[in-house]
């Protein structure tokens, strides 16, 4: 049927409105602010109480046995360190706070004994040591005091803060010349490590280099009386020198008369598997391949000792960890547990059962604080304005036994987090 035009007849046409197209207004953030805002490290809350008498820990009082379960204020100077070499974490309960501060729990004042037994040289041997443990039983913030009490001793203090910031693929990589099988360098992750190194051990300003390398090792003239310091800050700042730099430097660090070193690594499951990254034949390279890892764990296994002593410490994470069965199995059986068998079904790898088998490492379980030292950081928290409810004998043992026996992440949260 042919619609035909008939005269007098009018159409009605209705113009459709087009929606409007929302504009994003907004500024965007500029280029790495939201990492660094969701990294940010707050130490201090100006609106928390100020805890009057808190005495700060020292070189001294860290071996105090009549400090036991008492709280211990960090001085700012070695604040700072721990700032740079990043021991604080964003989980932890620092802004709470008006400074940050320390339980001197029993396994302290243990690893304070070591610390000042290799700082007097009753101890020459190398410590080398697994925290494991459930989650918030204080595994990371052990490696924090670690690092506390090794500043104040003027001990070189090295940390790998997270583990998985190596094997993500966040950080450039290249294969290392002449090495079989091929081992890979991260250039500026390395450069940022001796940055960190130099800003916080001011021993390496007083420390000079011994000999100069030659032109093969690092491929631009060094001056022959140059500081460690000076010498980290070169490879911080050209990062194809970066690895050749740390190489020189950890040798120095190793010649005798030199001060003792403390090596600690966060998150130790990630540098025990596969990572992000590829070879050049496309398949994924593993974690003993790069050779900032391989060094740490050389380390730990006992395969490079420290000339000079010192501690070796690593920590697990219940919170962000992979499933490594070689690693579980091989903790396991060190912390001798007879219920870790090997499962028929399972793969294990032979490279990380291999850093274990000398023997050697110490697998420490953190465990639940006291009830004297669950009380002493009670105290602490309601003098900081924290806990408003009476500390007593009732109120300390109802919040132990919420805790499950005093695990410190599961009080602080039946303390002040929890919320009836």
């Amino acid at each position: 049927m042919i619609e035909k035009n008939i005269k007098g007849t009018k159409k009605n046409f209705v113009k459709k409105k087009k929606k409007p197209q929302v504009v994003d207004r907004a500024k965007k953030p500029a280029v790495g602010e939201r990492k660094a805002l969701r990294k940010r490290i707050v130490l201090s809350n100006t609106n928390a109480l100020e805890v009057e008498g808190l005495k700060d820990i020292s070189a001294q009082s860290m071996i105090d046995e009549s400090l036991r379960g008492q709280v211990l204020g960090i001085p700012g100077l070695v604040v700072d360190q721990l700032r740079a070499v990043e021991a604080f974490k964003v989980t932890q309960g620092w802004p709470l706070f008006r400074r940050p501060a320390m339980l001197m729990r029993n396994d302290t004042l243990e690893m304070a004994t070591e610390i000042e037994n290799i700082s007097l040289g009753i101890r020459d041997k190398t410590i080398r040591r697994v925290f494991v443990g459930e989650r918030g039983s204080g595994k990371t913030v052990m490696l924090l005091q670690a690092m506390t009490m090794a500043f104040l001793k003027g001990w070189v203090v090295i940390n790998i803060p997270e583990a998985q910031n190596l094997i993500l693929g966040h950080t450039e990589y290249g294969p290392l010349p002449s090495t079989s099988p091929t081992l890979y360098t991260q250039r500026t992750y390395t450069a940022s490590l001796l940055n960190a190194i130099s800003r916080t051990n001011p021993i390496l300003q007083s420390l000079q280099l011994s000999q100069p390398p030659t032109q093969n090792q690092i491929p631009i003239p060094v001056p022959p009386n140059i500081s460690l310091s000076r010498l980290a800050l070169l490879g911080a700042q050209d990062p194809e020198i970066a690895w050749p730099i740390f190489e020189l430097l950890y040798r120095e660090l190793t010649l005798p008369d030199r001060p003792p070193l403390l090596l600690c690594m966060d998150g130790l499951a990630h540098a025990m598997r596969n990572t992000h990254y590829i070879s050049n034949t496309y398949q994924s390279i593993h974690a003993h391949q790069f050779t900032l890892i391989k060094w740490f764990l050389d380390h730990l296994s006992g395969a490079s000792p420290l000339p000079n002593a010192g501690l070796v410490l690593a920590s697990t994470s219940q919170s962000n960890s992979p499933v490594v069965p070689s690693l579980n199995l091989a903790l396991g059986q060190l912390e001798g547990n007879s219920a870790v068998q090997k499962d028929q079904f399972a793969k294990y790898d032979e490279r990380v059962l291999g850093v274990f088998e000398k023997g050697g490492v110490e697998v420490k379980r953190m465990g639940g604080l006291s009830k004297e030292e669950a009380r002493g950081l009670m105290e602490y928290w309601a003098l900081s304005g924290i806990v408003r409810q009476r500390v007593d004998e009732g109120f300390v043992g109802e919040k132990w036994s919420l805790s499950g026996g005093g695990c410190v992440g599961e009080l602080e949260r039946a303390v002040f987090r929890m919320r009836v």
